[in-house]
């Protein structure tokens, strides 16, 4: 029986993902990503690699974009819907990002005010539910 368990965990495969995986992992946008990087498929070793010891197109894209909803969002202080209702569907690069805070359009001030309301109210029930269990350790 000992012998059968170490043989099985001695082959271990390599944990592999699929390109837009790592991409959305990396917080780039897989279309700007090399065409190898989009055709392969990266494992985890690879994906701790370009982590750890980014190359330059990756420094490039994390720098200029374009980039991800999820990374516009985060640089305009808004959440995706929020982008979404403003409009931004597409990715963009971080000009076009800085130009959107330089004109501080309307929908802009909007989504940032309800997201701040947002995160207030998320530390607000948090506060809320640790008093809540710290009352019902005493009791």
């Amino acid at each position: 029986m000992l012998d059968t368990l170490d043989t099985m965990t001695s082959h271990q495969t390599t944990q592999t993902m699929k390109p837009a995986t790592a991409a959305k992992k990396l917080g780039v946008y897989l279309e700007a990503t090399p065409a190898e990087f989009q055709e392969g498929v990266v494992s985890r070793a690879e994906l701790n690699a370009l982590q750890s010891d980014p190359p330059q197109w990756l420094q490039d894209l994390r720098r200029n974009g374009p980039h991800p909803r999820p990374v516009v969002a985060s640089k305009l202080g808004v959440s995706i819907a929020g982008l979404a209702r403003g409009g931004v569907t597409e990715p963009l690069t971080t000009e076009q990002i800085d130009a959107l805070k330089q004109d501080g359009p309307e929908w802009l001030e909007k989504e940032r005010a309800t997201q701040a309301e947002v995160r207030k109210e998320t530390v607000r029930i948090k506060e809320r539910d640790a008093a809540r269990a710290e009352q019902a350790e005493r009791d």
